[in-house]
């Protein structure tokens, strides 16, 4: 019969150490039932799961390895693996997935405490945990440091807004972000993102700062804080808002154009999604002359906004056709998404207001960022801590996948 044993080696990392076990192995006709790697600081972690066939001297094959390891400078450990043992193991094969992300400037011991005793609470294991952020030197600043770190965890989650809820509480009390998601294929095969624009891919909340110029800036403001807190239905607040501009004049658009601010993160984001063959449209409450302007910049492939009626050189107060409210934004998703024969679960949208909760919810991801408190309790995930390129280690990649990018510079339009 058989026998299963669980091979582990530890020491200094160097070229060669798996080629040469596995070589040992080999003659002896050992199968691989699992295998895993981990390298820290050039110390290696090593394991190997076998199976010892009937007919190969198992005390040889070790004694052989244990040889080996010893001349190789590490430290090998062998532990027989009962059959009951193993077959638990393989049952558990087919438990639930999910990979938990910790995003920060710079992640503490205590952040990686709190997070794991939240696992344990919920009774999931640790399969593996992946470093996706580079490295930084101790002398970076802080402010230029960042972190992501995945959790990959095997167990059944029974309400995975309830762990949500519970991981948005922790992000906001230690000032990270903490997401989780199911480790499924969608969730590594992302192909369309859309973003809101006003205070999402951009600082400024447009329609304030058209309403600054023409001098209703108070009245204007506290409107759309209403609005994006969902305190009022949005089309009303829409066109209370856009009333008072009537008579602003059409060249003074260009002069808020020039003041406003690409959010941090964002060209970075977008230039890396378009390098690996992403869709990205904008879908925007905002108004068209601005979004095109955005498009023409970033590489955007969609733009779907409310259009600015202007007669005699002047605004009126009104917008040509349909306001794009919440039940327009996620319209508009979905047709984007059909038209590129994408599926919904292949979506992320992102957001900060109350109108965006619509396209939040029906897309595989929804993503509030340093939204308003109504919307990161009902979105998927809230990034707050962290800058808008960091939904690139939300999709799995890791720093080494789009750091040679090039790197965009400027932050104000051009």
């Amino acid at each position: 019969m058989s026998e299963v044993v669980l091979v582990n080696v530890a020491g200094c990392d160097h070229p060669g150490i798996t080629a040469s076990l596995t070589g040992i192995m080999g003659r002896y006709g050992l199968n691989v039932l699992d295998i895993g790697q981990a390298v820290i600081h050039n110390n290696l972690s090593w394991g190997m799961l076998v199976e010892v066939p009937p007919e190969a001297s198992g005390s040889a094959v070790f004694k052989e390895l244990m040889f080996e390891a010893h001349r190789l400078g590490l430290v090998m450990q062998l532990t027989p693996v009962s059959e009951s043992d193993y077959n638990k193991w393989v049952a558990e094969q087919g438990q639930s997935r999910h990979v938990i992300t910790v995003l920060g400037k710079q992640i503490r011991a205590e952040h990686i405490c709190r997070v794991t005793e939240l696992i344990t609470v919920n009774h999931l294991n640790i399969d593996r945990i992946n470093r996706l952020s580079g490295r930084a030197m101790l002398s970076t600043p802080e402010h230029r440091r960042r972190s992501a770190i995945d959790f990959h965890v095997r167990g059944e989650v029974p309400e995975l807004s309830v762990m949500h809820a519970t991981f948005l509480q922790l992000s906001q009390r230690l000032d990270i972000d903490i997401a989780i998601q199911q480790d499924d294929v969608f969730r590594r095969n992302r192909r369309l993102v859309c973003f809101d624009m006003d205070s999402t891919l951009i600082q400024n909340e447009v329609i304030d700062e058209l309403a600054r110029v023409a001098g209703v800036g108070d009245e204007v403001s506290k409107i759309t804080a209403r609005a994006m807190a969902g305190e009022i239905d949005f089309k009303e607040s829409f066109t209370k808002r856009l009333g008072l501009l009537k008579g602003l004049e059409e060249e003074k658009l260009l002069q808020v154009a020039d003041s406003l601010t690409v959010t941090d993160g964002a060209e970075r984001l977008i230039r890396t999604l378009k390098h690996f063959r992403f869709k990205v449209a904008i879908i925007s409450g905002g108004f068209s002359w601005f979004a095109e302007r955005l498009k023409d910049r970033l590489g955007v492939d969609y733009v779907y906004a409310n259009e600015l009626e202007i007669e005699n050189g002047c605004l009126t107060g009104r917008v040509v056709g349909d306001i794009v409210d919440e039940y327009r934004k996620a319209e508009l998703l979905s047709a984007i998404a059909e038209r590129e024969d994408i599926r919904l679960e292949q979506v992320i949208a992102v957001g900060d207001g109350a109108n965006d909760l619509r396209m939040l919810s029906i897309a595989g991801l929804g993503i509030a960022f340093r939204a308003k408190q109504v919307v990161r309790e009902r979105a998927h995930f809230a990034l707050g801590a962290s800058s808008l390129d960091s939904i690139l280690y939300l999709i799995g990649m890791s720093e080494r996948d789009f750091s040679a990018i090039a790197e965009g510079a400027v932050n104000k339009l051009e």
